[in-house]
């Protein structure tokens, strides 16, 4: 198993690697016929400055990739890793032509950039679905035992078989049959167990037979699981300890965190103040109503303040006044609000609300008091996620879905919090920006999942049994 899992690896490297390596001879193909000619008008260099400059465009076309995931071949979808390979190569252009133009001291041409891109866009493509083609073949999905309790495991097989290229559920047992038993089928061929639902106890003492017989495990976190994957390791006695924090950021990521909230706030309220502007008037001769939409929402500490959105729905959406989430294909929502939500327009106004310090730019998003309210009667541990301050864009958002269930998100946002540090926030920051144009994250919540509290209620419910 090690062996195989080793070979993989190697092969996933060579296979990025080699991807990179297109992308890279397809810039140098354009430098040295275009962006060079431009540049030596101005000044002059020689081979060490043309492989200085090649090395630099290949570091960050690796580093984005690794970012955006461009590289997770085997690990993402073909049709996920193709746009996260575009967005890369993106950023990593548009950096390229910022470079050029302050080495020929004025704005060049971006024809020879556009061309660059769409040529490494169509490699890209070509490549990600050959490699995709012989990764399959070579690794076919793994062979998975599911452990369970009481709990339907519809909803887990579910979210597997969405990944019929890499997981295949061959079969189920239930702890009910016994730590032996199970034990012993986890031993019968299979590529890795999944624990899904079952007491701690009995996951406990199936985690260490399994991590002892060197048989591969994923295992669905329980909150208390993520509250301790960011504890501190402290070395006081002669024996480890595990610290959880009373706080969650320090002073000086707080003083941090803040200092940049309220630059690029700053920054991108001039930016996009000509988007704003168009919205509003739109947004006002389209039916005369309201062009901003105030709502109450919890940030830190279950602080209230009213957060800021152009109106994207009727001004009666809400006339019966019971909070709902949008669903899938929502009436409510006018034309230009289908526009503006697609595009994320509607949420610009928040940038006043992070200049104000009501919001941080990374952080769970803030939710209404009264579905706060509805989650904590039977989720409790659904107030942790408000011991930061709420965010423009988060982990939850990044990672999950808009109709991702509340436990789940709850469980991603307390990733967020424990292990929480600039460089994610600038990660999140950067990916953000693919979630922006990636559909899934703004599918609606399905119908008969209002407020999505009922799948909620029910995952809360079955948890309880099996949770510490």
């Amino acid at each position: 198993m090690k062996q195989t899992e080793s070979f993989k690896r190697i092969i996933q490297l060579l296979m990025s690697g080699v991807g990179v390596a297109f992308q890279v001879l397809m810039f140098s193909y354009f430098y040295f016929n275009y962006f060079f000619v431009w540049i030596k008008e101005i000044m002059t260099y020689y081979e060490k400055g043309h492989a200085l400059i090649l090395s630099m465009y290949a570091f960050l076309l690796f580093s984005f990739s690794g970012i955006y995931g461009g590289l997770r071949i085997g690990y993402m979808k073909n049709s996920e890793l193709i746009f996260s390979q575009i967005i890369s190569t993106f950023v990593t252009n548009v950096v390229a032509y910022a470079v050029v133009c302050l080495m020929c001291r004025r704005p060049v041409s971006a024809t020879e950039f556009l061309e660059m891109m769409l040529c490494q866009a169509v490699i890209g493509f070509a490549w990600i679905l050959l490699v995709s083609l012989l990764y399959k073949k070579i690794f076919p999905p793994r062979q998975l035992l599911l452990i369970h309790g009481d709990r339907p495991t519809a909803s887990i097989i579910h979210k597997l078989e969405s990944r019929k290229d890499k997981y295949e559920v061959k079969s189920t047992i239930n702890i009910r049959e016994g730590e032996e038993k199970v034990c012993k089928e986890a031993l019968y061929g299979y590529d890795a167990v999944v624990i899904w639902d079952i007491p701690s106890k009995e996951r406990n003492n199936i985690l260490k037979f399994c991590y002892g017989h060197g048989v591969r495990v994923y295992i669905m976190p329980k909150i208390s699981d993520v509250i301790l994957s960011g504890a501190e390791m402290l070395h006081v006695f002669d024996t480890p300890i595990l610290l959880t924090r009373e706080y969650s950021l320090r002073m000086e990521q707080r003083f941090v965190k803040r200092l940049v909230d309220l630059v690029l706030s700053i920054v991108l309220i001039l930016i996009t103040s000509p988007i704003m502007l168009i919205t509003a008037i739109v947004i006002k001769l389209y039916d005369r109503g309201p062009v901003i939409y105030k709502q109450v929402r919890c940030t830190k500490d279950a602080r209230e303040f009213k957060i800021l959105k152009f109106r994207s729905m009727r001004v009666d959406a809400e006339r019966d006044g019971v909070a709902r989430l949008a669903k899938a294909k929502d009436d409510r929502i006018t034309p230009i609000g289908k526009f503006i939500r697609k595009c994320r327009i509607d949420e610009l106004p928040q940038l006043i609300n992070i200049f104000k310090g009501d919001m941080s730019f990374i952080g769970p998003r803030p939710e209404r008091p009264e579905i706060i309210r509805q989650y904590l009667e039977t989720m409790p541990e659904f107030a942790f996620r408000m011991k930061v301050k709420a965010g423009l864009a988060g982990y939850a958002q990044v990672y999950g879905k808009y109709n991702t269930t509340p436990y789940d998100k709850l469980k991603l946002d307390l990733c967020y919090i424990e292990k929480y540090s600039i460089w994610m926030d600038l990660k999140l920051m950067l990916l953000t920006f693919k979630v922006l144009f990636w559909p899934d994250s703004t599918e609606g919540v399905a119908e008969g999942q209002i407020t999505a509290l009922k799948e909620a209620i029910s995952e809360k419910k079955n948890s309880e049994e099996t949770d510490d």
